[in-house]
């Protein structure tokens, strides 16, 4: 079953011009998608135009998903709807917030979602349970919690809280916008790993990434080359290995 359909989405930041022209994508239950492409190709702005972001609109086209037994059209939908819809986004340089802890924001964004979704929340008790077994998947040392959302976090220690906010939430959909960028060999390795383990039958992800690199860590079941806001070619991970070798000007011939 498809969890994600994009059709002929046009997209650009508020007055300027398309950066997206007619991209069409069908994401299924169960499958990984590796969105790739040479900067200022547009893989950012399709993340953050799935996420809701005010600085983007759509011009053409439709974002349609699968909650609940029927098709919403994300277009149409405020970025905390699409959040607790069980849309996530890990972000390419996570937001730092002063004064609040990781623990907090945590069981904020946890109980959330649990009201919006009609379930009972957790107690104090019960989701520190909770994130010291997801803790795990990522190798995160628990002093973590205690400490301000990514202030003073190094660049690895900020991808693997962006995960560890997804082993959390348990998304249908997760956008992971270059969770690879600035990353060391151990930080990519580690953060990956997690990735891989988060994948279910009954979700999603769509992986954007500049470089083969992650990929190395995390087979996709699809791979998108994504360049001057149209996907020119869609393939198994061996595509993958086609852009490491050949680059991506090769990519824009007939």
């Amino acid at each position: 079953m498809s969890i994600l359909k994009i059709e002929g989405l046009c997209a650009r930041v508020v007055d300027g011009p398309d950066i997206l022209k007619g991209i069409d994508l069908a994401v299924e239950e169960g499958q990984i998608h590796a969105v790739m492409g040479p900067n200022g190709s547009g893989k950012s702005t399709l993340a953050r135009v799935l996420a809701g972001h005010p600085d983007y609109e759509v011009t053409r086209g439709k974002v349609l998903y699968h909650h609940d037994g029927e098709w919403l059209d994300l277009t149409e939908m405020e970025p905390h709807e699409r959040a607790t819809a069980g849309v996530f986004m890990a972000f390419q340089y996570p937001v730092e917030i002063p004064g609040v802890s990781n623990l907090h924001f945590l069981q904020t964004a946890f109980n959330a979602q649990c009201r919006a979704q009609g379930i009972p929340e957790l107690d104090a008790f019960e989701f520190r349970e909770l994130v010291a077994e997801k803790q795990k998947l990522i190798e995160m040392d628990a002093s973590y919690l205690d400490r301000e959302v990514n202030l003073d976090f190094s660049g690895g220690e900020k991808k693997r809280n962006e995960i560890l906010q997804m082993a959390i939430l348990n998304p249908r959909l997760a956008l992971l916008d270059e969770t690879d960028s600035g990353l060391d060999v151990d930080s990519l390795r580690i953060v990956a790993e997690g990735v891989q383990k988060l994948q279910t039958p009954r979700n999603a992800m769509l992986l954007i990434t500049h470089y083969q690199r992650m990929l190395r860590y995390i087979t996709p079941d699809v791979v998108h080359v994504l360049a001057d806001g149209r996907i020119l070619r869609t393939g198994d991970h061996t595509l993958a290995e086609e852009v490491e070798n050949r680059g991506y000007e090769w990519v824009r011939q007939p």
